[in-house]
């Protein structure tokens, strides 16, 4: 189905997360559709090797969904989105061109039903990280701090450009300085620290 698309190229296929990394490293892909649950080396496990490597490839995760707890690990060891394995295939063309091009998969509503049910219940301890989460979240500006809690609504940087009378470059500034300094490859990464940070609590409204 993807090797429909005049702008991809499918380089290979694995059988499980060992045999995906072994692939990985001979081809070198751009994106990673990842199952989660294989024997041996499952998905997150395969996904934390993936993303640990430089220049290593973007991982888009597939899922049964229904509050699935391993996405939520396999967001935390580096993926970068998720979908449904029942997607259209619009929707799957759609989702790995965002990955390619340094995107994340936040638009769904449940994908950030799902990041802040488990960043309540689930949080990472802090020595998987590069800084602690009061830490990172601590050295933001006010501005950056505001990016970052409209991030975590699942905004655009055009909306999030809307919502703070700025330019999108403007916002594509303080998103990229906030990434920076919290130490995080993209914007799900982003939602998950708002979320462990306390900065974000799930189910309210009025985050400040």
């Amino acid at each position: 189905m993807l090797d429909t698309q005049p702008d991809f190229t499918v380089v290979g296929a694995a059988a499980d997360g060992a045999d995906a990394v072994r692939r990985s490293a001979i081809v070198h892909p751009d994106v990673v559709l990842m199952d989660v649950r294989m024997p041996g080396v499952d998905g997150i496990q395969a996904t934390r090797q993936l993303t640990a490597a430089d220049g290593g490839p973007r991982v888009l995760i597939l899922t049964t969904f229904d509050l699935d707890e391993y996405v939520y690990d396999a967001l935390q060891a580096g993926a970068s989105g998720f979908l449904l394995k029942d997607v259209t295939a619009e929707r799957l063309f759609e989702a790995v061109r965002v990955i390619a091009a340094g995107g994340a998969l936040l638009a769904p509503d449940v994908t950030r039903r799902l990041i802040a049910e488990f960043a309540r219940s689930r949080p990472l301890p802090g020595p998987d990280r590069r800084i602690s989460p009061d830490q990172g979240v601590a050295a933001l500006t006010p501005r950056e701090t505001e990016v970052l809690l409209l991030v975590a609504e699942g905004l655009s940087n055009p909306e999030i450009a809307g919502r703070l009378v700025v330019t999108e470059e403007t916002v594509k500034t303080h998103v990229s300085r906030m990434l920076g300094k919290l130490g995080l490859r993209d914007r799900t990464q982003a939602v998950i620290r708002a979320y462990e940070s306390g900065l974000v609590i799930a189910g309210r409204r009025d985050q400040r």
